[in-house]
């Protein structure tokens, strides 16, 4: 786990730049990017995920055991009922050392990726927050899922991989 002091902090919008550039491009590397915010006056976590479409068919077709799956035009499963289990298998989040129930929304399409909304209701205030990411990793050893996360205007930021994807930050106020 990296401690606060080892964390980078970087601007939403570098992240936003570097997803637009790589669904333009053949993206030459696998990222994915999952923003939470908290929402004080709705006490929930609000959860966007972006992921590669190609990247994503193919962890879900070996998940699935399901070599001719086309995930933009499923034959079985929805994408919804595709993603759930996966979600819920491969993203965690803990507030307090307390897992939290997370929600599955639904998703959209958005060029080259695939957008998922998920969000955490009732949520009280909290000192810290655990983000377990490793989705595609089974698939990608080089996966990195870069989590970016913003309560009152503070945005900290991880990087989480198949060698380290669990990992801890701080919000606590600074006496």
């Amino acid at each position: 786990m990296h401690t606060n002091s080892e964390i980078m902090v970087f601007p939403i919008s570098f992240f936003s730049a570097l997803c637009l550039t790589s669904a333009v491009l053949v993206h030459p590397m696998h990222v994915s990017v999952t923003e939470i915010e908290m929402d004080e006056k709705d006490t929930r976590l609000e959860i966007m995920m972006r992921v590669f479409i190609d990247d994503l068919e193919l962890t879900l077709k070996e998940n699935l055991k399901d070599p001719s799956l086309d995930i933009l035009n499923p034959s079985k499963l929805t994408v919804d009922q595709m993603m759930t289990p996966y979600l819920g298998a491969h993203f965690r989040i803990m507030l307090d050392d307390k897992v939290q129930a997370i929600k599955y929304l639904g998703h959209e399409k958005d060029n080259e990726a695939f957008v998922f909304y998920l969000e955490v209701n009732k949520v009280k205030k909290w000192k810290t927050i655990q983000v377990q990411n490793d989705i595609i990793t089974e698939l990608y050893s080089d996966q990195s899922n870069l989590v970016h996360v913003t309560w009152a205007e503070t945005v900290r930021s991880l990087r989480l991989t198949r060698a380290n994807p669990v990992d801890k930050l701080s919000f606590e106020p600074a006496n």
